[in-house]
């Protein structure tokens, strides 16, 4: 089953989906619980999010972050191409996934109106966040982190991991917003990050996760050591 998050107010998309997440974890403890990006969707991880499931592990939580890429230039057309691959093996899967046991979160703010219609029809659940308040009234959000990093401040961003990991911030949603933050930076340009560098950070965030999860060093202190690295 499809739980679907997007809307035009970024902030608040994320910040409602990984709230969600939170709560459906705390009611339900032995649900496993997956995260994929949008270069580690294919017809595998997508087979996987839709039938896993057994003797110990009953259902699943997947939730998959930012499927469909921005708008780009033509001068960047091969790395469209790239991710159009993931986000149309996404589509195709709508299907399968929506008539799984599992829960399948898809979080995908700014999402296109004819994507929006094919997923709309597909969820169980739509939430919808279209932009109504300023966003510094925005509640969940952490500014001061994503600035941090577009910024290129190694010392302001390690002091905002610290911070909001003492606040209780989950790890995963803080590296869900530094990733974020990557991806926005390689789409709409920086002067502080070249297009090369922003997309050297988001692999580096994206490998970042994949060794925590295979049992290397533990997600906070890898993203505390990764804002001394920047």
């Amino acid at each position: 089953m499809i739980y679907l998050f997007h809307g035009s107010d970024v902030e608040r998309v994320r910040t409602k989906a990984f709230e969600w997440v939170a709560k459906a974890r705390a009611k339900e403890p032995n649900l496993a619980y997956a995260r994929l990006m949008r270069e580690e969707l294919s017809t595998a991880t997508l087979e996987d999010a839709a039938l896993s499931g057994g003797l110990f592990v009953s259902r699943l939580l997947v939730l998959i972050d930012d499927p469909f890429p921005a708008v780009r230039t033509a001068s960047e057309e091969s790395e469209d191409e790239e991710k159009e691959v993931s986000s149309s093996v996404l589509e195709e899967y709508l299907t399968v996934l929506a008539s799984s046991d599992n829960a399948i979160l898809i979080l995908a703010p700014k999402l296109a109106a004819a994507k929006a219609k094919k997923l709309i029809a597909k969820a169980k659940v739509e939430y919808k966040f279209d932009t109504i308040v300023p966003r510094e009234a925005v509640r969940g959000f952490n500014g001061n982190l994503v600035n941090a990093l577009a910024s290129r401040s190694r010392e302001k961003l390690w002091l905002e991991i610290h911070r909001a990991l003492r606040a209780g911030d989950a790890p995963e949603m803080l590296h869900g917003l530094l990733h974020w933050k990557a991806r926005d930076l390689m789409e709409k340009g920086s002067r502080v990050w070249t297009q090369k560098e922003s997309r050297q950070l988001s692999l580096v965030l994206i490998e970042l996760l994949q060794n925590s999860r295979r049992g290397g060093l533990e997600l906070s202190l890898s993203l505390e050591r990764f804002a001394l690295s920047v």
